[in-house]
């Protein structure tokens, strides 16, 4: 059966050169290729990690420590002019002018001297584009769900706030500052 077949299909192909005659277009036998080995590579192991039990939450390795806020910190009086030569993003927020830098919010001192009324002296930790009062109000209700915070959600880092903010952070074996920084607000499961 093999050779019937290959015989008819060397007469196919030939019978075109014996009778002097050009192949009709489209009827062209395409050129043979040889066909190249393909290597599979095999398929990795699948990276499986054992579960980690009773440990903290970590924030990832791009946020910013508090510690490190704290150290960029611009605690001194500026007029609005100096703050806008050094900073891009301010806004005003309850009594007070806030600059953006590195995910957190800072009091903008002297950046406006008829608005300086600020809850708490130093940065807040920030996600996805919210002000620092809807950062709070989201971790004062966190906490008040897990049964830490009973004051009124109000958006203020009250003495309140600051002392459920701790008792999180000593349970959850994070730094123990009592303000709003990553790895609490990634502890919370806010991000």
């Amino acid at each position: 059966m093999k050779q019937f077949v290959l015989s008819a299909l060397c007469a196919v192909a030939v019978t075109p050169i014996l009778h002097g005659q050009n192949p009709a277009p489209g009827s062209t036998a395409a050129p043979l290729h040889r066909s190249r080995p393909v290597r599979v590579a095999p398929k990795p192991a699948p990276n499986v990690r054992p579960p980690i039990t009773n440990a903290p939450a970590r924030a990832p390795a791009t946020i910013v420590a508090y510690s490190a806020a704290l150290g960029r910190y611009q605690h001194a009086r500026h007029t609005r002019y100096w703050w806008k030569r050094h900073f891009t993003t301010f806004v005003l927020v309850g009594g007070g002018y806030y600059y953006f830098d590195s995910g957190y919010w800072f009091p903008a001192w002297g950046y406006d001297p008829n608005y300086e009324a600020y809850d708490y002296d130093g940065p807040i930790f920030t996600y996805g584009n919210l002000l620092p009062d809807q950062v709070i109000v989201n971790v004062q209700r966190a906490l008040q769900n897990l049964g830490y915070f009973a004051g009124p959600i109000s958006g203020s880092l009250s003495p309140a706030t600051r002392q459920a903010i701790n008792a999180y952070q000593q349970d959850e074996g994070l730094e123990v500052n009592g303000v709003v920084d990553g790895p609490t607000v990634y502890a919370l499961g806010l991000i």
